[in-house]
């Protein structure tokens, strides 16, 4: 076979495997757009004493989530399941029916859902009928992951980015820097031992998320467990790379035997590009506030990463040792303004993905998140001097007479960097800084919660969180005995009479025959008057009324 028919060949066969990354993306569904969910309320209220038990347990989260099969769960007060059948999810808002004749007492829900941007959120709460009573165990399955299966995941992609740079550095170096005289064989190996690193570490990331999804250990890899992996954004990027992957790897043949054609290093660069994309959009960026500046500037910050420390690798391990004074004399000088270029992309990217993820001083300073990025940035600051030590020797044209010290430089970065990628391992598992605010935010939150009856019905009022701002209404209608009150109609308004605030109609939307939710926006502070009519039947409604105090 002649060396052209063998690259059309290896061109054709990558086709093949770009063509599979992208049937993968388009056949397998994306996540809906968040990042960490917080439970910003529920229906009925945490530690509420409700009248009569409701039908249903209604759960709002700060974003989209997505289920985990057998995972969410009420527990009646005598240790039995009160809901009833699989809980409907949409969007931010999560349904389970509940038996209403599970009895009078304590209730516990306990739930574990997906953020799109593939961490698991659990927690859970309890809720009274009646009066309290001591709260129920969950005897089921424990929805924790192993703690073997959280730390496996940063194990694995801390070896996805060696894999990366190793892949990377390769590449660049006999692309663009080699000396004709030098034996390829060495940056080769390098360079497919990279490619099949990288490849593991996508396999072992995706076989450990549905242990960490679901809960449970290494090998507690179920068939429902894998389709949810996989219809998921987590599961569709992870695919595409494994494509991307399987493509280059025909690609990379003429590259790496050198010299390598245009058309391939086109070919080549083209899927690098689409392959760094699969990292931020599996995790944090695709779901941050700002997720297409997000993703871009992750790819680039990752890009950036493999070019500078793959360089690295080459320059140590190859480069140094090997070239004589007149190659490095002409290689240096071409490295030093990459090098300079990659660092400045990546101090400029970081500055940018911290003020996306962090975006506050507090965030930073009291968060887990905030706090690993500092030490990144302690790390790469360090880094930094050790760099311009080397640039300094490669401006006075000392590297390439004496190479030892240079070599010695390049060491001692690739030592830092090495810890600075195994913290960045740590922030991708970590809740983003802006969330966890968030999350203490909500947790320091109140509620109003109160029965109202009249001569029809009772009603079981809750508004969340009664402060100024966005608040969630929620009533429950019962009869004198009770039992649920189908509703037929529902009318609510809100007035703050002190500040000249005439009533305003909150927009309802009934969930159950006796359940209605709805959102108003309280725009100041006081004492505000609520008033809701419910009516049962043709001709017979009532209103009752109450005062919530707004903070």
């Amino acid at each position: 076979m002649t060396v052209a028919l063998r690259r059309w060949t290896a061109r054709l066969t990558a086709a093949g495997g770009l063509l599979i990354a992208l049937v993968a993306l388009l056949v397998v569904p994306a996540g809906p757009a968040s990042a960490h969910a917080v439970l910003v309320s529920s229906s009925p209220a945490s530690s509420a004493v409700v009248p009569a038990a409701p039908t249903e347990v209604v759960l709002t989260f700060s974003e989209s989530v997505r289920k985990v099969p057998g995972k969410t769960r009420v527990i009646a007060p005598d240790g039995s399941r009160a809901d009833r059948g699989e809980p409907s999810f949409d969007g931010t808002v999560v349904a389970i029916p509940v038996d209403p004749d599970a009895g009078r007492g304590t209730y516990l829900v306990s739930f574990r859902v997906i953020s799109a941007d593939s961490h698991p959120v659990s927690g859970a709460f309890t809720y009274s009928v009646g009066a309290p009573s001591t709260p129920p165990v969950d005897t089921g399955s424990d929805s924790r992951a192993d703690p073997v299966v959280s730390v496996g995941i940063k194990v694995a992609k801390y070896l996805g980015y060696i894999g990366l740079l190793l892949l990377v550095g390769p590449v660049l170096a006999l692309a663009a820097l080699w000396p004709r005289r030098l034996s390829r064989r060495g940056p080769a190996r390098l360079a497919w031992t990279g490619l099949g690193l990288l490849a593991l570490a996508t396999l072992a990331t995706g076989w450990l998320q549905v242990p960490y999804t679901n809960g449970g250990g290494v090998l507690d890899v179920t068939g429902v467990g894998v389709s949810t992996v996989l219809g998921s954004a987590f599961g569709a990027a992870h695919l595409v790379r494994l494509g991307l992957l399987a493509a280059a790897a025909f690609v990379l043949r003429p590259v790496l035997a050198g010299p390598a054609g245009r058309t391939d290093v086109v070919i080549l660069t083209v899927m690098a590009a689409a392959a760094l994309l699969t990292w931020p959009l599996s995790g944090h960026p695709a779901v941050s506030p700002a997720p297409v500046v997000s993703v871009a500037i992750d790819a680039v910050h990752l890009g950036s990463m493999a070019v500078w420390l793959g360089g690295l690798v080459m320059l140590a391990g190859f480069l140094l040792r090997q070239a004589d004074e007149r190659e490095l004399t002409a290689i240096l000088p071409i490295w030093s303004r990459w090098a300079a270029l990659s660092v400045s992309v990546l101090l400029v990217s970081g500055i940018v993905q911290a003020l996306i993820e962090v975006a506050s001083l507090d965030a930073l300073l009291n968060t887990p998140y905030g706090r690993l990025l500092l030490g990144k940035i302690g790390l790469f600051a360090l880094v930094l001097a050790v760099a311009a030590y080397s640039r300094t020797l490669v401006r006075r044209r000392t590297a390439a007479e004496r190479p030892a010290p240079v070599r010695r430089a390049i060491l001692v970065e690739l030592a830092i960097t090495a810890v600075v990628l195994g913290l960045t391992a740590a922030l991708v598992q970590t809740t983003p800084a802006r969330t966890a605010v968030a999350d203490t935010a909500q947790s320091d939150r109140g509620y109003f919660s109160t029965t109202l009856t009249s001569s029809l019905y009772s009603l079981q009022v809750e508004v969340d969180p009664a402060r100024r701002g966005n608040n969630s209404v929620h009533f429950y209608a019962y009869t004198p005995e009770n039992r649920p009150q189908p509703v037929v109609e529902w009318r609510a308004t809100v007035a703050l009479p002190g500040a000249g605030i005439e009533p305003i109609e909150v927009p309802l939307l009934p969930l159950t025959d006796n359940h209605a939710t709805g959102e108003i926006n309280l725009p100041a502070p006081g004492d505000w008057q609520l008033r809701v009519t419910v009516r049962i039947s043709e001709i017979d409604q009532a209103t009752v009324a109450t005062t919530v105090a707004v903070s």
